[in-house]
């Protein structure tokens, strides 16, 4: 059998025709740019962008789609024309061919690009989804880690390596030629993320020469908006599976297809500089105040999210639904979202919490999306402050239950320290602060000890490690763990909230 074609314009009119693409990429311009090319984004802003073009019939809003830390989704993407499968699962699978990208651009060669795609007039939106972890900020302060080498490096005038820097220095080169306004819009889980992302980045301002971050950061207080935003999609990793699947279908090898869920909601606070696409015609929330959205995600879905991961991990399972479907697992939820999490959020008006959760327990349970718990729990230091950490501190400041949550606190702490599940298989510690830990962790054997030392590492835990009562809920929840196991530890939790 000779080797399938590649997706590609050319390749196009191959495709079966309830799949082809809605829009021709050569015939748009670029009116935003995205920095992080990720499946993610693929899956929801680029998919939304996409739809408003279509709905609109407008063509000048394209994506110049901006890969920060490897050139591999751009050399998937580059010879495709920006073309890519958009494959969800749910009760039946669907699949889409979309094109909402102009431009692929790897910033780490063509650094000098992505700043004059930034300064161009014609952008009038830059969005990012770079993950928490390449913010390179304290979840705890929300401020810039202006320690930080790389971030020295950029003030110091090298091409911008740092994805804050890089944003600053293409706003910098814009207020230096036509000067239009902007808006940046950051779709990561940060809390605040919009006011969040203007704090980093006059961070940045105040690293330059005196003049120079004045004069920066004036114009970007007169020309630029950062609205805040909530972004919510289930998208796990593309496996070889997944391509061959999108393979057979399209007849055509596409090897940047995403695979995601039929559900997806963008709340964006109506905070613009500038013009928008029709997002607002196909799905896309606009409010004045994004706080309420923003809570009940992270604190529910977010926070359910890592707890499935760490607690699944240390029991044996691979993935969430999986995990999900296990006995008990299901009961623990309920209690984390219901007892705990949901007492610390006041709800949009327009949300039923009670179908919220449910519809959550029915998403974590999908059984065509094979979302490892693996990378759900990366990057655990940036993620905990502001899923589980924050609803922490209100409940301890209520005298709330606290049960469910300080397991998952404790099921965290319990994989940074063994390093290991409960059958004794090795776990993978993928986290920017990984060396801080191993380094606080040497020697610790106690649950006492390991508790007390992961507590003492402030931009994760901040004043939580003067909590001598929350200290001792987490070294019994430690203890727990090891005595039952993660699994039956879960279920006690489940039973008796306290």
């Amino acid at each position: 059998m000779s080797p399938r074609q590649r997706l590609s314009v050319a390749t196009a009119d191959l495709l079966p025709t309830s799949v082809r693409p809605a829009l021709d990429p050569r015939a748009l311009s670029v009116g935003i740019v995205h920095l992080g090319l990720g499946a993610f984004h693929r899956a929801h802003q680029a998919a939304y962008t996409e739809a408003a073009m279509v709905a609109s019939g407008e063509s000048d809003w394209a994506i110049c789609g901006v890969s920060q830390r490897s050139r591999a989704v751009v050399d998937e993407l580059k010879p495709q024309d920006g073309l890519y499968t958009l494959v969800e699962r749910g009760p039946t699978t669907g699949y889409r061919v979309l094109a909402p990208f102009r431009e692929l651009v790897f910033a780490q060669e063509e650094s000098m690009t992505l700043l004059a795609r930034m300064a161009a007039s014609s952008t009038r939106i830059v969005s990012l989804t770079v993950t928490e972890k390449a913010y390179r900020y304290s979840a705890a302060t929300k401020c810039l880690d202006v320690a930080d080498a790389e971030i020295c490096a950029d003030a110091g005038g090298r091409p911008p390596v740092t994805v804050v820097a890089q944003l600053a220095r293409g706003l910098q080169q814009r207020s230096r030629g036509e000067g239009a306004p902007v808006t940046v819009i950051c779709c990561d889980n940060l809390t605040n993320n919009g006011a969040t992302l203007r704090g980093l980045v006059a961070d940045f301002c105040e690293l330059l020469p005196a003049a120079e971050g004045a004069a920066l950061a004036t114009w970007i207080a007169d020309n630029v908006t950062f609205p805040s935003t909530v972004v919510d999609r289930i998208v796990p990793a593309t496996t070889s599976a997944d391509l061959a699947e999108v393979a057979s279908v399209l007849k055509l090898d596409d090897v940047a297809a995403v695979v995601t869920e039929p559900f997806s909601q963008w709340v964006i606070e109506d905070a613009f500089a500038t013009a928008r696409p029709a997002w607002q015609d196909v799905g896309v929330t606009f409010t004045a105040d994004v706080a309420p959205y923003e809570s009940l995600k992270l604190r529910l879905l977010n926070a359910s999210h890592s707890a499935l991961a760490y607690l699944g991990l240390l029991a044996g399972h691979e993935f969430v639904g999986d995990f999900a479907a296990v006995e008990g697992v299901d009961a623990y939820l309920h209690t984390l979202m219901t007892t705990e999490a949901a007492s610390t959020i006041v709800a949009p008006a327009e949300v039923d919490v009670a179908a919220y959760e449910a519809a959550l327990l029915n998403r974590f349970a999908n059984p065509g999306l094979r979302h490892r718990l693996q990378q759900i729990a990366m990057d655990g230091s940036q993620k905990m402050p502001v899923r589980l950490l924050g609803t922490l501190r209100d409940l301890r400041a209520a005298r709330g239950p606290t049960r469910c949550c300080v397991l998952a606190v404790a099921a965290w702490m319990r994989y940074l320290s063994a390093r290991h599940d409960d059958a004794g298989n090795a776990l993978t510690i993928d986290d920017p602060l990984a060396a801080r830990f191993a380094s606080a962790l040497a020697g610790a054997t106690s649950s006492s000890a390991i508790v007390q030392r992961l507590l003492a590492i402030e931009p994760v835990f901040g004043e939580l490690a003067d909590d001598h009562e929350l200290r001792q809920h987490l070294v019994a929840s430690l203890d727990q763990i090891d005595r039952m196991g993660a699994l039956a530890a879960l279920r006690a939790a489940a039973r008796s909230p306290a």
